[in-house]
């Protein structure tokens, strides 16, 4: 069977957020997660003041355990989510972000991917490990954004904040 390509629908029908903030060292972090946990793809939560899709903002980073150990998927360790889930709930956060990595692909969500997003009021978050998918200006590894909504993939333009010392 072959699975149908990604879908994005014209900017019009786009949820929102059109962009989206992390500051630079939560990028860092899970850059340096997804690298860590090659050659299979990595995984983690990102919490949030308020879902992405209502203009929360990226609060902590929460890296987790890839119990399918793949390099073609993720699942996060159930372990892991129970206790991440409890601890942002414990801080009056929510699931900001959903983050994995592609290790032979670009950073867009794959048919596997659109069919298991069941957290559409989030963003996924996609690193790419592949050769060739580097960032042209500053050579670190492409990190993209999504919203998932009832099988339709729209880009949030994801912005990083240097936030001074």
């Amino acid at each position: 069977m072959v699975s149908e390509p990604t879908r994005e629908r014209p900017h019009h029908d786009h949820p929102g957020p059109a962009r989206a903030t992390i500051p630079a060292a939560m990028r860092d972090e899970i850059i340096a997660h997804a690298r860590a946990g090659y050659p299979d793809e990595a995984c983690g939560l990102v919490a949030g003041t308020a879902p992405a899709g209502e203009g929360g903002t990226a609060t902590r980073w929460h890296p987790t355990r890839n119990r399918a150990a793949s390099p073609l998927r993720y699942e996060i360790h159930p372990d892991d989510l129970l206790r991440v889930a409890l601890e942002i709930d414990d801080a009056d956060e929510v699931i900001w972000a959903i983050v994995h990595s592609h290790v032979r692909s670009s950073a867009r969500p794959s048919p596997t991917d659109v069919g298991l997003a069941f957290y559409p009021e989030a963003l996924y978050v996609l690193v790419s490990l592949a050769s060739g998918q580097a960032d042209p200006v500053t050579g670190a590894e492409s990190m993209r954004a999504w919203r998932i909504v009832d099988g339709a993939v729209f880009e949030v333009a994801l912005d990083v904040e240097n936030r001074a010392p």
